[in-house]
C-alpha cells in the first residue's frame, strides 16, 4: 500500500531531522506554552532546529513561542523540546497541529509532557499556581484526526479513556508536594480562542465540568494518544477568567507572571524527567 500524503510528509520530515541529529532517538518530548521559556531543563549536547527549516513545520506567530526543536540529554536521557507550539486560532488547520506530534512519534518519542498557560474557572484555583491535567473537554469545534487518517498513526477511533497517564500524574503530584509547590489537579476545558471568555461563557464552562480553560493542549494530546504516547499535562494558572476577577487580562502580564512561575515549573519537570517512569 502506498503511503498517504500525510504519512509521506511525516516520513520526509523525520528523514530530514535524522540527517541533522545523527539519528537521535529521544523517548521524551516537552512542549512549552506561553511564558514558559525559562522553565526548560538544561540539556547537554544540544542540537537546535528552527521550525521554519523543518519540512512540514511552520513558523510560530504568538509572542513567547520561540519556534525551534531542541534535542539534547538530561541526566543521560535523550530529550526533545518543542519551544513553541501551533494553535488553531493562528488559522492552522486542526489536522496540521497533529503533524509535529506524529513526527515526534516517528522519531521514537514515548512520553510527552505538555505545558500551557490556563485561565482559572474557579476561585479556589489561583493565578501563579501549577495545575495538573487529569482530563479534558474538547469544545474547539474540530478534531486533529479528521481527514488525514493513515493506519501508520494508530487506530482511526483511538481510545480516550485515559488521555493523561495516571502513573505520571500521580508521580507529578507527589513530586510537587515534596518540592513544596502548590499544585491542583482537574479538567482542562479547550476552546478555539483567541478572544478571552465572556462571563456567561465562563459560567457554562464551569457548569459543564471545566476547572481551567485554554486554547491549546487538547489537539496535541489527541494526536499523541492515537500513537500510544503517554501524556503528562502540566499547566500554570495565568489569570482568573472573566467574572471571577474584575481585572482586564493583558498578554504581556501573562508572560511576566509566567517568568516567575517558570522556576517552579522547571523544578517539577526535572523531577519527572529523573523518575523511573521516564526512560
Amino acid at each position: 500500500m502506498n503511503d498517504s500524503n500525510e504519512l509521506f510528509k511525516i516520513k520526509k520530515a523525520v528523514k530530514w531531522i535524522n540527517a541533522r541529529t545523527k539519528n537521535r532517538k529521544p523517548l521524551t518530548a516537552i512542549i512549552t506554552g506561553s511564558g514558559l521559556s525559562e522553565s526548560l531543563p538544561e540539556l547537554s549536547d544540544k542540537i537546535v532546529l528552527p521550525y521554519k527549516s523543518i519540512p512540514g513545520f511552520s513558523s510560530t506567530t504568538v509572542k513567547g513561542h520561540k519556534g525551534e526543536l531542541v534535542f539534547g540529554y538530561y541526566k543521560g536521557k535523550q530529550i526533545v523540546i518543542m519551544r513553541g507550539r501551533f494553535h488553531f486560532y493562528e488559522s492552522h488547520k486542526m489536522s496540521f497541529i497533529a503533524t509535529p506530534i506524529r513526527i515526534l512519534g516517528f522519531l521514537g518519542v514515548k512520553n510527552l509532557i505538555v505545558t500551557a498557560a490556563v485561565g482559572s474557572l474557579r476561585s479556589r484555583i489561583k493565578p501563579g499556581e501549577i495545575f495538573l491535567l487529569n482530563n479534558h473537554i474538547n469544545m474547539m469545534g474540530d478534531n486533529p484526526l479528521m481527514g488525514n487518517y493513515d493506519e501508520g498513526f494508530g487506530a482511526m477511533f483511538p481510545d480516550m479513556s485515559e488521555p493523561y497517564d495516571k502513573k505520571l500524574l500521580k508521580f507529578a503530584s507527589k513530586a510537587a508536594k515534596k518540592l513544596k509547590i502548590k499544585a491542583k489537579s482537574g479538567v482542562y476545558f479547550a476552546v478555539s480562542g483567541p478572544s478571552y471568555e465572556t462571563s456567561k461563557e465562563v459560567q457554562v464552562y464551569r457548569m459543564l465540568g471545566g476547572d481551567v480553560v485554554g486554547m491549546s493542549v487538547v489537539p496535541e494530546v489527541i494526536a499523541a494518544r492515537q500513537m500510544k504516547i503517554n501524556v503528562l499535562g502540566i499547566a500554570w494558572v495565568s489569570n482568573f477568567t472573566t467574572g471571577i476577577s474584575k481585572k482586564i487580562i493583558k498578554h504581556n502580564e501573562v508572560l511576566e507572571l509566567g517568568r516567575k512561575v517558570s522556576i517552579k515549573m522547571k523544578e517539577l519537570i526535572e523531577a519527572v524527567l529523573k523518575s523511573r517512569l521516564i526512560h
